[in-house]
């Protein structure tokens, strides 16, 4: 007997994606999922029914035969066998620890949309982040230099800042938020250039709600130079986390990458004193700082902020890795900016 199910087809594709993207499948396979949902969310509900009881759902753009499946089964009120085996698969905890901490999370300071090199448009990250429960999402798209990326010029960036506007409006939260509801804040992964300067005008900088530095060029940088590039990007007045600090990656689709080397006391050190947030990057291909240097980070009074770095909406499930790992490392909850509310996070962002 099919299991009953009443979310409807959209929300079956949508949650196949999800599950597909937490578990950091082949992009491939994800894009058929939202593309199809894109498709049907294009009908009307009297076509929908003729086409699944015709047969002739893959007679439309971007539906093929799985996906047809899926939809064929969520509108007759099964619960499609794809996503039945993808939940018993991949749909349980993903860590043994950090729970506690993820729920007392308010927010992600670090995710990408399709502007620069994420998979999806702005508002399903946000739509996304909602459904996740968080208050806030701050969208960080990469800055111009990184054009593998597709980073964002200033005239681009300052587009980007009218739609998440926009998004705002659309999803209740208003341009300035709603005392209780759901932000999309505005923001940047910008890029540490060797000297330490920024890769964004002051103008742009100042615009935005939080911003993330992060270091992706030259990353076997010598030690010295790599010490004094990272500290003097920390002592700028506009930079609020300092993300995935080595560079690191320690396992996936892209291999295997040793940390940067630099005098991580001076970095941390600076960052304590400018009340810089030390990124622990939930993402499990890099679990950015090692151990040794987030305690390290901790015992020198560092703030930290647990980001998933998503590129994909599914992907902001990851945070209870982070999470995982801060408990472990005893950090103190308040000293997670990410755990504070909008207005105090916003508050603590300004420059200084």
């Amino acid at each position: 007997m099919t299991e009953p199910y009443d979310a409807g087809p959209v929300a079956a594709l949508r949650r196949i994606a999800f599950l597909l993207e937490r578990a950091r499948e082949d992009t491939y396979k994800v894009k058929a999922y939202r593309a199809a949902a894109a498709a049907v969310l294009q009908l009307g509900d009297e076509e929908l029914d003729r086409r699944v009881a015709a047969g002739t759902l893959t007679e439309l753009p971007g539906i093929g035969s799985s996906t047809a499946s899926v939809v064929t089964e969520a509108a007759r009120g099964g619960l499609p066998q794809r996503l039945a085996d993808l939940e018993r698969r991949l749909g349980g905890p993903q860590t043994a620890g950090g729970h506690d901490l993820r729920a007392a999370l308010r927010g992600d300071l670090h995710s990408h949309s399709d502007w620069s090199d994420g998979g999806s448009p702005i508002e399903e990250m946000a739509m996304t982040a909602m459904e996740l429960g968080h208050d806030y999402l701050v969208l960080t798209d990469h800055s111009p230099r990184l054009k593998v990326a597709r980073g964002l010029s200033a005239s681009r960036l300052a587009r980007q800042l009218d739609v998440v506007d926009a998004v705002n409006d659309h999803l209740g939260g208003g341009g300035a938020g709603v005392a209780g509801g759901f932000r999309l804040l505005r923001g940047i992964e910008v890029d540490i250039l060797d000297d330490g300067g920024l890769d964004q005008t002051d103008e742009m900088l100042e615009r935005l709600d939080v911003r993330v530095a992060s270091v992706h060029s030259k990353l076997r940088m010598d030690s010295r130079p790599m010490t004094r590039r990272m500290v003097a990007a920390v002592r700028n007045p506009f930079v609020n986390v300092l993300g995935h600090c080595t560079g690191r990656l320690v396992t996936g689709g892209r291999g295997t990458r040793p940390p940067s080397t630099f005098d991580a006391e001076e970095v941390f050190a600076a960052c304590a004193e400018h009340e810089v947030a030390v990124e622990i990057n939930a993402r499990p291909e890099r679990r950015d700082p090692p151990t040794a240097l987030l305690e390290l980070a901790r015992d020198l009074g560092c703030l930290f902020s647990i980001d998933s770095d998503a590129h994909a909406p599914g992907q902001l499930d990851l945070q209870v890795h982070g999470c995982e790992r801060a408990e472990a490392a005893g950090i103190d909850p308040d000293r997670i900016v990410n755990t504070w509310s909008a207005e105090r996070l916003i508050s603590w962002a300004r420059p200084r």
